[in-house]
């Protein structure tokens, strides 16, 4: 079913071909040489929808830009797109009220935290115990380890890693999040009558979960670090946070920790948002599956539990008297354009 110039017809698409890893293979192959994702991402869409078009470039690039559109048709979609827009606000607002410094300060005076090494567990065994849903999980290991793992001067590449290899191979494997509920509702679907005993009974089935888990342990016990993350390692230890040139995507300056300082703000500023966060998925999870967490929805979910940690966050803020309304609102708009590319992405 070819065209006369050789490409394939539309309805030539419909079955899958060799064609159909070209978008993410040209995606990586860009973001790798570029070192720039989001003119990859759309690349990769650019191409996607031009092979669908019959190699019409131009219909390709029409259908691309009509595609991204469609995103926001869906609700759950853009339920998740504007919860990723509110995480930068509530990192923001809990900077200014200067629950990080808090937060730091209460682990060290307690000699909980006092050098690299426990600074990376902590930030594993945050993805191991907050597993209401992998965002979540990455914005509290994220907002809690990060001065921690700049005042040890363990770079913020391993920091990454570890929470990424904790946060969604842990919610993965838990019936009772938004991850559960997603897999539990996909196995429903395909007539299983008991989907939630067979998810549990795949739990131990699941290989690269465990062993991503188990491995990010035994990096953190035996400090093991190769290729660019020794790299990294030895690029942090010489005291440059960051490499060369490098852009960070958000603005930690707030958050760094004073050395000496003799009133630090109090530990609650931080701990009673994500507290709150924490404990309002399962709660929206329950609200929204009318009294079964299983068939809650997670996209409403993980919007109405970041919703109501700013809420907190900005009436213990204007409580302490540290900020204004217009000066919280200001915050707000710069921690929402702070996240914006990860949305974007």
């Amino acid at each position: 079913s070819s065209t006369p110039c050789g490409g394939l017809s539309p309805d030539a698409m419909t079955d899958p071909t060799w064609y159909s890893v070209l978008p993410p293979l040209l995606a990586i192959v860009l973001a790798i040489w570029s070192k720039q994702v989001i003119p990859s991402l759309f690349a990769g869409i650019w191409i996607g929808h031009t092979l669908l078009a019959a190699f019409n470039p131009l219909a390709g690039l029409a259908g691309g830009l009509d595609g991204m559109i469609h995103v926001f048709a869906d609700p759950g979609d853009t339920r998740v797109l504007v919860f990723t827009l509110l995480i930068g606000p509530l990192i923001a607002t809990i900077e200014r009220s200067g629950g990080v410094r808090g937060f730091v300060h209460y682990l060290e005076a307690r000699h909980w935290v006092h050098n690299g090494f426990r600074a990376q567990i902590l930030a594993w065994g945050i993805g191991l115990v907050i597993f209401v849903e992998s965002s979540i999980t990455l914005l509290v290991a994220g907002s809690v380890s990060r001065p921690l793992f700049d005042r040890y001067k363990v770079s913020r590449e391993k920091l990454a890693y570890l929470i990424d290899a904790t946060s969604a191979p842990v919610c993965v494997m838990i019936p009772l999040n938004a991850w559960g509920a997603f897999i539990i509702s996909l196995v429903a679907s395909t007539g299983v009558e008991n989907p939630l005993q067979v998810f549990i009974a795949a739990v131990p089935l699941n290989l690269y979960a465990i062993t991503a888990i188990l491995l990010a342990g035994v990096v953190v016990w035996k400090n093991i670090n190769i290729g660019p993350m020794k790299k990294a390692e030895e690029r942090t230890q010489g005291g440059e946070l960051l490499w060369p040139d490098s852009v960070p995507l958000i603005d930690v300056s707030a958050e760094q920790v004073v050395v000496g300082e003799t009133d630090p703000p109090s530990a609650w500023f931080m701990g009673l948002p994500i507290i709150t966060m924490v404990l309002m998925m399962p709660v929206s999870l329950y609200i929204t599956g009318y009294g079964n967490i299983i068939e809650g929805s997670g996209s409403v979910a993980v919007l109405w539990s970041v919703c109501c940690a700013i809420l907190v966050a900005w009436l213990m803020t204007l409580f302490k008297g540290s900020s204004s309304v217009g000066e919280l609102m200001q915050v707000f708009m710069k921690g929402a354009g702070d996240l914006l590319p990860i949305a974007i992405i």
